[in-house]
């Protein structure tokens, strides 16, 4: 199966992404942040980053590391989720992820089946 490289701020939504994708054969790893799951993309490069866009500040945020992930890794697929937050609220980051790079991006919260579609549209492509 693939390896999968999940990138939340969220201990809650690391671990249900990683039980799931676990689950479904996969290697996964998770990482705290865009700083963290950047060096864990270098050190072992996944086939799929599924990564938050809102991080806190001054770690590095979601649409920086889309960004450096595409800059480093130009063929990586990448999914981009938001819950938004109050800064989302008045700006539709979702659709700016995808100009930086993101393949699909999914509003939090999400449906599980659909995220795990989209992981296996991705990963047949």
């Amino acid at each position: 199966m693939a390896r999968i490289l999940v990138i939340d701020d969220e201990p809650d939504i690391r671990t249900l992404l990683n039980d799931v994708l676990t689950g479904e054969g996969h290697a996964v790893e998770v990482a705290a942040d865009g700083r963290e799951g950047l060096a864990a993309q270098r050190a072992r490069p996944a086939d799929l980053v599924i990564t938050d866009i809102f991080m806190p500040v001054p770690v590095q945020e979601g649409i920086e590391t889309i960004i450096e992930l595409q800059r480093d890794f130009p063929a990586i697929k990448v999914i981009a989720m938001s819950g938004g937050g109050n800064r989302a609220r008045s700006l539709d980051y979702l659709p700016t992820a995808s100009q930086f790079g993101a393949v699909r991006t999914l509003p939090k919260p999400f449906d599980i089946d659909v995220m795990l579609a989209l992981v296996r549209e991705l990963l047949e492509a």
